[in-house]
């Protein structure tokens, strides 16, 4: 199937790990020029060269204005932005109690201002240009809050919220904004993250993913962390398809129980 992205630019901030790694690798592999940024040169350089078709990297923290005008004049460089995949995001598990002031602010400027301060000059040259597709990626967490990471669960809710938001400025035009939904995902943070918990408890990686979907995702259909390729895959066809726009789109592995 030719999802017509060849040559055409594709910008996927924090590609260089991860769900948006596998973003990248996915638009790569139709012909995309994909653009990432990230905070470290060599794990950029690292990270294009996997990504392929020529993909480039720039250093550029968007949780300043100064890194979002950077990026986006180096994608201006390689040519018309013409997707844009918002998917910086961070995660901890922390108590409500103990989490200061500044943490809720830390967490809302990767989770949700990132995304805010590249898609202001994105948006409004593809509404110019009419032609344009964004996705922010949020979370299963957005629906089905999670207590132990609250600060989390808030900020991929915002992200629901503001893509739709957006999605109404569009209206008639040929722009298109979505939001979508993964589940747990077997990336590299995540698995680092329960490898600690199984060394720290003594026992295998296996027993920690078992007690996991028992405990804390009894609702999940697939009782499996997600291969983050799937997502890319689904990610490229919802920012090509023009009939889905102010949508969220979930690929959660049935971790919210809702049909809709």
């Amino acid at each position: 199937m030719d999802f017509r992205v060849k040559d055409k630019v594709a910008i996927v901030t924090g590609g260089s790990s991860g769900i948006g790694l596998a973003i990248a690798k996915t638009f790569a592999g139709e012909g995309a020029k994909v653009v990432i940024n990230g905070r470290d040169k060599a794990k950029l350089d690292s990270a294009c060269a996997e990504i392929g078709n020529g993909a480039v990297g720039i250093v550029a923290d968007l949780t300043t204005p100064q890194g979002a005008a950077a990026l986006y004049e180096f994608a201006l460089s390689v040519g018309p932005v013409e997707f844009l995949v918002n998917n910086i995001g961070r995660f901890d598990v922390e108590d409500f109690f103990e989490i200061s002031d500044d943490r809720w602010h830390e967490y809302f400027e990767a989770n949700v201002m990132t995304g805010v301060r590249i898609t202001r000059p994105v948006l409004k040259e593809m509404l110019k240009r009419d032609s344009g597709s964004i996705v922010f990626i949020s979370s299963e967490g957005a629906i089905r809050s999670i207590p132990h990471m609250s600060h989390y669960s808030m900020t991929k809710t915002a992200q629901l919220g503001l893509s739709r938001a957006l999605a109404e400025l569009t209206r008639g035009t040929s722009v298109r904004v979505n939001a979508y939904i993964p589940g747990p995902t077997a990336t590299d943070s995540v698995k680092a993250y329960f490898e600690g918990i199984a060394k720290d408890r003594g026992v295998g990686f296996d027993d920690v993913m078992r007690g996991f979907f028992k405990d804390d995702q009894p609702g999940s259909l697939i009782q499996r962390l997600i291969d983050p390729a799937l997502h890319g895959r689904a990610v490229l066809q919802l920012a090509t398809n023009w009939a889905m726009n102010g949508t969220a789109q979930r690929c959660d592995g049935g971790a919210v129980h809702s049909i809709l």
